[in-house]
């Protein structure tokens, strides 16, 4: 093996190092994880299925002009709701139910 590709190895060694690093730096937090059960679609809690969540609740309807938990887009068309779930978790759906996201307990909206 001659110095260029010794030198070539080493770089090539040193990268992966650096990206194997910087991935494990942004690894989310167990509070912010889906894996977290609170944070699972899993969750009851979490569920369009659970009354509370469900577009078939008045309070979640698109046709309830004045419910104050609505999600619109830049445009003022509204896309879908939110839900804060018992155990603090913000649950976004769409105006169907589909449950587009969340935000986990403790963090700012």
């Amino acid at each position: 093996m001659n110095f260029t590709h010794m030198l070539f190895a080493r770089l090539l060694a040193c990268t992966i190092t650096t990206i194997a690093l910087s991935a494990h730096a942004q690894v989310t937090s167990w509070d912010n994880s889906p894996y977290n059960y609170n944070n699972s679609p899993l969750n009851y809690n979490n569920s369009s299925l659970n009354y509370n969540n469900s577009p078939l609740n008045y309070q979640n309807s698109p046709l309830n002009y004045n419910s104050n938990n609505g999600v619109y887009d830049n445009t003022g068309n509204r896309i879908g709701y939110e839900v804060k779930a018992p155990s603090g978790v913000t649950n976004i759906f769409d105006n169907s139910g589909n449950r587009m996201g969340y935000s986990p307990a403790g963090t700012r909206k």
